[in-house]
């Protein structure tokens, strides 16, 4: 079983939406993400608004992939990069360590990350 960033067993991150590359529900990866859908976040508007100026509109529903729009206070599994990127620039929203892949460590700092958890 995949790992967290704590070293526990990887938790799902949301059903519904359900979320993960693989659609799973979990934060897991693969060869095939290259995007790395690793880090488990509670998006806040301030966040969505952030995604959509910088190209990746997380709020648009396109029900032809499945996909129902994100609305804050929703869980969803974002790019490790394109967290990173939002906390460099103040906006990063909250993430829910126990299910974060242990491979967002790779990128980020589990200090980062925890200064910006909340609870499974």
């Amino acid at each position: 079983m995949a790992k967290n960033v704590l070293g526990t067993d990887l938790q799902d991150c949301s059903q519904d939406p359900l979320t993960g590359f693989f659609r799973d529900g979990c934060c897991h990866t693969g060869a095939e993400d290259v995007g790395l859908h690793i880090v488990c976040s509670q998006v806040t508007a301030e966040f969505l608004e952030f995604s959509k100026s910088v190209g990746n509109d997380l709020s648009t529903p396109h029900p032809e992939f499945g996909f129902p729009g994100l609305k804050p206070g929703n869980r969803w599994c974002l790019c490790a990069l394109r967290w990173k990127e939002a906390f460099e620039a103040g906006v990063a929203p909250s993430v829910v360590l126990e299910a974060t892949h242990i491979s967002t460590l790779e990128f980020i700092d589990l200090e980062d990350l925890q200064e910006h958890a909340v609870d499974g």
